[in-house]
């Protein structure tokens, strides 16, 4: 039954059908194997549908229509100005800018696809203009958009916390840490690059200057001030905290920039519908497969032949992190998380680790894989925002993901770069 439900999934996946169709072809064979014939495919829809139910996922088209409202706004050329006229005249500082542009647009966006639109658009012309190879460029870009994957609000996060039972906001608050840690080696690899390769400096802005940026950038911080100062100070759920984002966003930019028209809202509210249809029917098919393959006894066939039972806690998150970093190379992130969370879930609860903690790990994994070859989604995106070559794309990336890795390394080592932040906000 293993055999033909992941045959069949890897032919599918083989000959070109989204990865929704794999999804549900899986967890159709295995309904069909399991409780012989189609009678139970009643119970496959219930499956589905309780994929879908939690509440919490209210916040992820919530999250993603209001980062799609400030991309087509005025809302991150601001913040993107505002990096620049602090930073852009140091040696680097325009790929500093963009890794710190990226980190703060990824605080309100929570998706890397769209930092990857948002902020390679406008920069990476620049970027070329001042003399950087397009191949560190393009790198740059797609890696650093990793960090908005950390940074809250995360959607890989909200997806993790409903399928594994986490509190969304003890993993929002975990995110900051690494989300920072990553923005910190990014800046000192960019500075050395600069360096090496000589490559010219911004102007430095005047005070005037950065002031006027920072006027200009006022109402655009406001959206990290509502979800972590929201959450944090236990004004809203990570939900509301979505719902007063969108609503934020729709008072800048029709109300305040008048930069958005009724005919663009629209544009943009159905361009978000097709976006949430799609991770909805991700979910609900995830949670489908997840009962089939934790009916089957599946994750206790895997995880007992590689010998998990006997590993301790550094074993086990060295696992995961493995699991979900080539999981990431060659599927999407959320059916990655909705598959892998279920199989580890019962063995991190074993071993005793923090659910933020590995969910942290998780989320950057993701995110890495996300930007790694073959197939990270995030590679795809650039080649399809900058219309260059898959190779071009890629060449570039060895340094990143290195730098990645070490995070993740440490992060393992030292759990209280990620729980430092939630210790302190939760009491704990």
């Amino acid at each position: 039954m293993t055999w033909a439900i992941f045959g069949t999934m890897i032919v599918l996946l083989l000959l070109g059908f989204p990865m929704m169709v794999p999804l549900i072809a899986g967890a159709l064979i295995g309904f069909i194997g399991l409780f012989g014939g189609f009678g139970q495919i009643e119970t496959m829809v219930q499956q589905i549908m309780a994929g879908i139910r939690p509440a919490s996922l209210i916040a992820v088209p919530m999250f993603i229509f209001a980062a799609d409202i400030m991309t087509r706004g005025q809302s991150a050329n601001r913040l993107i100005d505002l990096v620049m006229t602090f930073v852009g005249h140091i040696k680097g500082g325009l790929a500093i800018s963009t890794a710190g542009a990226c980190t703060m647009f990824g605080a309100v966006s929570g998706s890397t696809q769209a930092t990857v639109v948002a902020v390679g658009g406008p920069l990476r012309p620049r970027m070329l203009k001042a003399g950087y190879n397009d191949n560190f460029v393009l790198a740059l870009i797609v890696n650093a958009s990793d960090i908005a994957f950390l940074i809250p609000p995360s959607i890989g996060m909200i997806i993790y916390g409903v399928v594994s039972g986490t509190s969304i906001a003890e993993l929002f608050i975990a995110g900051i840490g690494p989300g920072l840690l990553i923005l910190a080696f990014f800046s000192i690899y960019s500075y050395i690059y600069a360096v090496r390769n000589n490559v010219p400096t911004e102007p430095k802005a005047t005070w005037a200057e950065r002031g006027t940026a920072l006027r200009r950038a006022l109402w655009p911080l406001g959206f990290p001030a509502i979800v972590i100062g929201g959450i944090y100070g236990g004004y809203f759920s990570p939900t509301e905290a979505a719902a007063a984002c969108v609503l934020y966003a729709l008072i800048l930019e029709m109300g305040v920039f008048r930069e958005m028209s009724l005919k663009t809202l629209y544009a943009t509210a159905k361009s978000t519908g097709l976006i949430t249809a799609v991770v909805f029917i991700l979910v609900g098919a995830g949670a489908a497969f997840s009962y089939v393959i934790s009916f089957a006894q599946i994750p206790q066939h895997l995880l007992g032949a590689i010998g998990i039972d006997q590993m301790g806690q550094y074993g086990v998150l060295f696992t995961i992190s493995v699991a979900f970093f080539i999981g990431c190379m060659f599927v999407d992130p959320i059916v990655v998380i909705l598959i892998f969370v279920p199989i580890f879930a019962p063995v991190v609860k074993a071993v005793g680790l923090d659910p933020v903690l590995v969910g942290t790990i998780i989320t950057l994994q993701v995110a890495i894989g996300s930007a790694t070859p073959p197939f990270g989604c995030d590679i795809f995106t650039a080649i399809a925002v900058f219309k260059r070559p898959y190779i071009e794309v890629i060449k570039g990336t060895p340094p990143f993901i290195l730098m990645l890795l070490t995070v993740a390394v440490l992060l393992i080592f030292f759990p209280q770069i990620a729980l430092f932040l939630r210790d302190l906000a939760f009491n704990k």
